[in-house]
């Protein structure tokens, strides 16, 4: 018989309302997701940007267990995303056990169970934690001179200020990410000129976006194998195999194709000789994350929008000075600058058995054993954490294949015959050395700088192929763990 636990859920997003589920699936009532936001959601309640737009096909980007015929798009709107999590945890029945506007501030193991702490002092606890807390949450807010002399509104992409007009005005926006390029996009023609600052251009993988008919709707409603087609169709995965390939092996067949697709659509896109130049970066396609985009080049040969590749000297009370000398007078400026991907979970302090404190175990980089479990730290699980894959795919595939490897590794609790498991620190000392030999050969170190990179330039990555990332999910390896 299945023994009753409680759980301790940290995070709302994908990862935290696929828990909930599978949670409630298994017969487990005595469940808490903690948020600390005011709702559900992620990154796609923090992101309400102009042009707020998912690089993964919509129907691609939704769990296995809930299609969704209604997407209006092939890429799907952010607020369609976030329309789409609410239905789900409506649909599966778990909005009542998710607590809004509860932080954690601290989980502190006991000897036989997690003592959790949250930011108005209250106090829980639980047999199992399971880390649903995401990557992309933490601002990076940079330290550019001046900042605070603008004398117009300035604010991160993450923080959008809605009561701020943009129709009109003379706009910049620093960082060219995904983030940056949807921005650009969404507000070339809003603006009365605007600037696009970028550190280092970006290779542009071209895609296509299509909206989907009321037609198109009714057939997927009726038919959700025309779902399956897209969602488990060749088209999707030979492209997710091929960009893996790409990753593993920067010398492969497909990485060649990759950096001549790329290289093709700035030819044959960009018109100006100058402004292709400016564009075209100094490092190969993929070493930072593609961006997908079917509009970006477009946007920037608008006679209004310049793009603008020198360094920032400051920020003054009327605009941005380059070290050039150049001055771009602005009324608004756009932070599309990113997020401290080496947060995860903290700055919430975990700290494990025996004096085990999360903060030291990741002093020199964040790392989790298969990105799911931690020597040191029993019962305590990651979804999406340290060294998981990353990359132009969905992380909704990744989190379900991770929750049935931590689903068999809590097991032997459920019915009873173990109280604790963790992976042995020998274990995870042999994957974390095989796992940084091989992401230092991935594209991903291959000489640029990226959020996928430690502070010492390691790639933070999972560096071998997806199936071998499929397969390692499939079935933990019992050796390499201790059940108490």
């Amino acid at each position: 018989m299945t023994a009753k636990r409680r759980f301790i859920v940290i995070g709302a997003g994908m990862s935290g309302i696929l828990a909930a589920i599978r949670l409630k699936e298994a017969g487990q009532t005595d469940f808490v997701v903690y948020e600390k936001g005011s709702s559900i959601g992620g990154t796609w309640r923090e992101n309400r940007y102009p042009g707020l737009t998912c690089d993964v096909p919509a129907h691609c980007y939704t769990y296995s267990f809930a299609p969704h015929a209604d997407w209006s798009a092939f890429y799907a709107p952010g607020p369609e995303i976030k329309a789409y999590f609410e239905k789900v945890i409506d649909d599966f029945a778990v909005r009542d056990f998710i607590w809004l506007n509860h932080e954690v501030t601290a989980c502190e193991w006991d000897g036989s169970r997690w003592q959790v702490t949250l930011a108005d002092g209250a106090q829980d606890s639980a047999d199992i934690v399971i880390a649903a807390s995401g990557v992309l949450h933490h601002i990076n807010d940079p330290a550019i001179p001046g900042k605070e002399s603008f004398a117009g509104a300035m604010f991160h992409s993450a923080r959008w200020d809605d009561s701020v007009a943009l129709e009109g005005k003379r706009i910049g926006i620093i960082g060219n990410g995904s983030t940056g390029v949807q921005i650009v996009t969404a507000l070339a023609d809003v603006a009365s000129s605007l600037v696009h600052f970028q550190r280092s251009p970006q290779w542009v993988m071209p895609v296509q976006q299509f909206a989907y008919s009321d037609e198109d709707r009714a057939a997927f409603r009726a038919d959700p194998d025309r779902i399956d087609a897209i969602r488990f169709g060749d088209d999707y995965w030979n492209g997710i195999r091929r960009f893996n390939s790409a990753i593993v092996d920067p010398d492969s067949p497909a990485m060649r194709e990759i950096e001549e697709l790329c290289s093709r659509n700035l030819e044959e896109s960009v018109r100006d000789p100058a402004l292709r130049e400016k564009l075209r970066p100094n490092y190969r396609a993929a070493c930072k994350r593609l961006i997908y985009s079917w509009s970006y080049y477009d946007a920037v040969q608008k006679p209004d929008v310049d793009v603008e590749v020198g360094q920032i000297e400051r920020v003054e009370p009327e605009g941005i000075r380059m070290k050039d000398g150049t001055f771009h007078p602005l009324d608004v400026i756009v932070l599309a600058t990113g997020f401290r991907a080496d947060r995860f979970i903290r700055p919430t302090t975990v700290k494990g058995a025996e004096g085990a404190d999360l903060d030291d175990f990741w002093k020199e980089r964040p790392t989790a054993h298969y990105a799911v479990t931690l020597p040191g730290f029993p019962n305590f699980f990651m979804l999406n954490g340290p060294t998981g894959p990353v990359g132009n795919f969905s992380l909704i595939d990744i989190a379900e294949r991770q929750w049935d490897y931590l689903a068999q590794l809590m097991e032997p609790i459920l019915q009873g015959e173990a109280r604790t498991v963790e992976p042995t620190a020998e274990a995870h000392a042999d994957y974390d050395r095989r796992r940084t030999e091989a992401a230092r050969q991935t594209i991903f170190g291959s000489g640029c700088t990226s959020w996928y990179l430690d502070k010492d330039g390691v790639p933070l990555t999972w560096p071998w192929s997806y199936d071998a990332f499929a397969e390692a999910m499939a079935r933990p390896v019992p050796e390499e763990y201790r059940w108490a």
